[in-house]
C-alpha cells in the first residue's frame, strides 16, 4: 500500500515541465496509435520489426532509438545551458536541475552512444565478414529489447515518479536511500541493470561472430578495420560491464533490501562503489570510441581512394587501447587520497594510452596524403573530428597529470574535455557512419543540401559551446553548479556557451530535416556501391537481401571488393551452384521478454514486489518456453534465392 501512495504522490505532484512532458508523450502516443490503426499497420509492425531477428533490422531499430535519445539528451543539455546562461537564474529549480544533468549524462552515455555503436555493429559487421547473420540471432533480438525497455524505464521517470538526481555516476552516499528517498534513483539502477544484460550479450555475440563466422580465406589480418574495432570493443564490453552490474546491484541491495555495502555508518565503504564504477567507466569511454575509430578508418580509405595506411599499426593500437583501458580508472579520482604511488602509476598509464590513440590520427592523415579526396558528407565529419579529437586528447593528457588534476578536477575544464572527446569523437563518428552506410540500410542516399547545413551549424555551435568552458574551469567554475552569483567574470563566457549549444540544436534539426527530405525525395542507390568503396558490404545490393549473400564469398585480400573491381570481377560467381540458405525464424519471445523485464523493473522501482515477482516469473516462463522451441529455423529454397537475385539484377 505504501508503494501505491508513493506512486500516486509522485505522479500527481507535477510542475510545468512535467505537465508538458505528460501532454507531449500522451499526444505522440495517441498519434502513433492512430497511424498504426488507421493504416492497419499492426500486423506489419509485428511481423517485420517487433519479432525480427534480422541483424540489419535490429541495427536500424538501434539507430532510430539512438537518434531519439540524442534528441532527448540534447533537450536536457539546452535546459542546462539555459539555466547557466545568466547569473542567479531561476529557469530551473535546484532539484529539477539535478534531475536534468543526471538524466542528460545517463542517456547520452548509456542510451544514445551505446545503441548507436550497436546499430553500426549490427548493420555492418556480418556484411563485412561475408556472413548471413550474427552468431546468435535470437540473443541479438533479446539484447535489443532489453536495451529498449531499459531506456523506456529511465525515460518515463520524468513524468512518473521523478527522475534520478544523484548525477550520472550515482555516487553513494548521495545515491543511498537516506539522501535520495524517492523512486528516481531506483529508475536509474533498474534501467541500467536491465539494459546492461543486453550489452554484455551483444559483446559476446559479436565476439563469437567475428571469431567463428568470417568468410573462407578471411584471416584476422584480412579483416576490415571496422570489424577489428568492434572486436576490440567486445573485449572491453565483456570484461567491463560485469563491474558496473556488480556496483549497481550492490547499490540496489542497499536501497531496496536495507544492505550497507556503501554506507559508512553500516560498515560499508562508498569508495568501493567508486572503484567498481570506474573499472567499467573508463573502458566504457573506449567502448564507444573504438567503433568510431573503425568508422573513420573505413571512410578515410574509401574517400581518399587509398588503402588504409599502417593497417598493422592500427590493429595493434586498437588492441593496446582495449587492454590498457583497464589500467587507468583511478585517474577519475586522483584527488580522493589514494596516495602518491597509486596516483603516479595511474597517471603514467593514462598518459601511455594516448600513444596508441594518437597513432591513429597519423594513420588517417597519411591515408589522406596524396589521396584523391572526395569531400562527401561522411568525409566532412571525419575531417572535422580530427582537430576536435586532438584538442580533446591533449586536454586529456593534461588531466592525466595527477598534480595538475587537483586544479582541473570537477571543474568545467573537465566538462569541456569529455564533451570534446565524446561528441567530437563518438557522435561525429556515428554520424559519419550513418551517412556512409545509409544507402546500404535503406537503398537511397541522404541528400547533401540539408546535410551540409546540419554539418556546419553543428560544428560551429560545438566550438562556440565548449571552447569557453575551458577558461571557465580554470576560473573556478565547477560542474554540477545550478546557479552562480554575478561578479565572478563567468557570465559572458556562459552566455556564449549557451548560444553555441542552441546553434548545435539547430544543426541537429537540419540533420533530421535532411533525413525527412531524403525520404520524401529519395535518390535511389541502384549500384549497391555509390561510394566506390572497398569492403564486402558494398558488393551487395542496397538494401541488402535478408540472407545477405546468395553465395558465401571466398576472400583473398584485405580490401576484397576493391580488388575484385580492379580485376573486373563484379558479377556474381555462378560457377558455384546455389544451395538452399539456412536462416533463423522470427520470434516474438524477445519482445515479450523485454516487456516482462520492464514490468519487473517498474515493480521494483515503487517497491511493488508482487508486480516485480510476476515480471520475473514471466521472464523465467519465457526462457522455459524457448527451451522447448525446436522449430527455430528454415531454409530459403533455391528458386526463391534465384528470384531474389534476379530482382536485384544479379542472376
Amino acid at each position: 500500500m505504501g508503494g501505491v501512495k508513493q506512486f500516486l504522490s509522485h505522479f500527481f505532484v507535477t510542475g510545468p515541465f512535467e505537465i508538458g512532458g505528460d501532454v507531449s508523450i500522451g499526444l505522440v502516443s495517441l498519434a502513433i496509435l492512430f497511424v498504426l490503426t488507421r493504416y492497419k499497420l499492426w500486423g506489419w509492425l509485428w511481423r517485420n520489426w517487433l519479432t525480427s531477428v534480422d541483424h540489419k533490422k535490429i541495427g536500424i531499430m538501434y539507430m532510430l532509438a539512438a537518434l531519439l535519445m540524442l534528441f532527448r539528451g540534447g533537450v536536457d543539455a539546452l535546459m542546462i545551458r539555459t539555466q547557466l546562461a545568466l547569473p542567479n537564474s531561476q529557469f530551473l529549480g535546484a532539484e529539477h536541475y539535478d534531475q536534468i544533468f543526471t538524466t542528460h549524462g545517463t542517456i547520452m552515455i548509456l542510451f544514445m552512444a551505446m545503441p548507436f555503436i550497436f546499430a553500426m555493429m549490427n548493420i555492418v559487421v556480418p556484411l563485412q565478414l561475408g556472413a548471413r547473420d550474427v552468431a546468435f540471432p535470437y540473443l541479438n533480438a533479446i539484447s535489443f529489447w532489453l536495451f529498449f525497455f531499459g531506456a523506456m524505464l529511465l525515460n518515463i521517470s520524468f513524468v512518473i515518479g521523478g527522475s534520478p538526481d544523484a548525477g550520472w555516476v550515482n555516487y553513494p552516499p548521495l545515491a543511498e536511500l537516506q539522501f535520495s528517498p524517492g523512486p528516481g534513483d531506483n529508475f536509474y539502477l533498474l534501467s541500467i541493470l536491465i539494459s546492461g544484460i543486453g550489452s554484455v550479450a551483444t559483446g559476446i555475440n559479436f565476439l563469437v561472430t567475428i571469431l567463428k563466422m568470417r568468410a573462407p580465406g578471411m584471416s584476422l589480418m584480412k579483416m576490415p578495420m571496422f570489424s577489428w574495432a568492434v572486436f576490440a570493443t567486445c573485449i572491453d564490453i565483456i570484461f567491463a560491464f560485469p563491474a558496473l552490474t556488480i556496483a549497481l546491484g550492490l547499490e540496489f541491495a542497499d536501497r531496496i533490501l536495507g544492505a550497507h555495502f556503501f554506507t559508512l555508518n553500516g560498515g560499508g565503504n562508498p569508495m568501493m562503489y567508486v572503484n567498481l564504477f570506474w573499472m567499467w567507466g573508463h573502458p566504457e569511454v573506449y567502448i564507444v570510441i573504438l567503433p568510431a575509430f573503425g568508422i573513420y578508418s573505413e571512410v578515410v580509405a574509401t574517400f581518399s581512394r587509398k588503402r588504409l595506411f599502417g593497417y598493422t599499426a592500427m590493429v595493434t593500437s586498437l588492441l593496446l587501447i582495449a587492454i590498457a583501458s583497464y589500467f587507468v580508472w583511478l585517474h577519475h579520482f586522483f584527488t580522493m587520497g589514494a596516495g602518491a604511488d597509486v596516483n603516479t602509476f595511474f597517471a603514467i598509464a593514462s598518459m601511455f594510452i594516448a600513444i596508441p590513440t594518437g597513432v591513429k590520427i597519423f594513420n588517417w592523415l597519411f591515408t589522406m596524403f596524396r589521396g584523391r579526396i572526395r569531400m562527401t558528407i561522411p568525409m566532412m565529419w571525419v575531417i572535422a573530428f580530427i582537430p576536435n579529437f586532438v584538442i580533446g586528447g591533449s586536454t586529456g593528457v593534461m588531466l592525466a597529470a595527477a598534480p595538475a588534476d587537483y586544479q582541473y578536477h570537477n571543474s568545467y575544464f573537465l566538462v569541456a574535455h569529455f564533451h570534446q572527446v565524446l561528441i567530437g569523437g563518438v557522435v561525429y563518428g556515428m554520424l559519419a557512419g550513418m551517412y556512409y552506410w545509409w544507402p546500404k540500410m535503406f537503398g537511397f542516399i541522404l541528400e547533401e543540401r540539408f546535410a551540409k547545413w546540419g554539418f556546419w551549424l553543428f560544428n560551429i555551435g560545438f566550438y562556440v559551446c565548449f571552447m569557453p568552458q575551458y577558461p571557465l574551469g580554470l576560473m573556478g567554475m565547477t560542474r554540477r553548479m545550478y546557479t552562480y552569483p554575478a561578479g565572478l567574470g563567468w557570465s559572458s563566457l556562459n552566455m556564449i556557451s549557451t548560444v553555441g549549444a542552441f546553434v548545435m540544436g539547430i544543426g541537429f534539426i537540419f540533420i533530421v530535416l535532411n533525413i525527412v527530405s531524403s525520404i520524401r525525395h529519395p535518390v535511389k542507390d541502384t549500384t549497391g556501391d555509390p561510394w566506390d568503396a572497398r569492403t564486402l558490404e558494398w558488393s551487395l545490393p542496397s538494401p541488402a537481401p535478408h540472407y545477405n549473400f546468395a553465395r558465401i564469398p571466398v576472400i583473398d585480400s584485405r580490401d576484397q571488393w576493391w580488388e575484385m573491381k580492379q580485376k573486373g570481377m563484379t558479377k556474381p560467381d555462378d560457377s558455384t551452384p546455389l544451395a538452399p540458405i539456412h536462416m533463423p525464424k522470427n520470434s516474438g519471445k524477445p519482445f515479450i521478454m523485454g516487456v516482462l523485464f520492464f514490468i519487473a523493473g517498474f515493480g521494483f522501482v515503487f517497491n511493488w514486489y508482487v508486480l516485480a515477482g510476476l515480471g520475473l516469473l514471466g521472464v523465467v516462463i519465457t526462457l522455459f518456453a524457448r527451451s522447448f522451441d525446436y522449430d527455430t529455423d528454415y531454409y530459403i529454397p533455391v528458386d526463391e534465392v534465384k528470384h531474389s537475385e534476379a530482382a536485384f539484377g544479379r542472376s
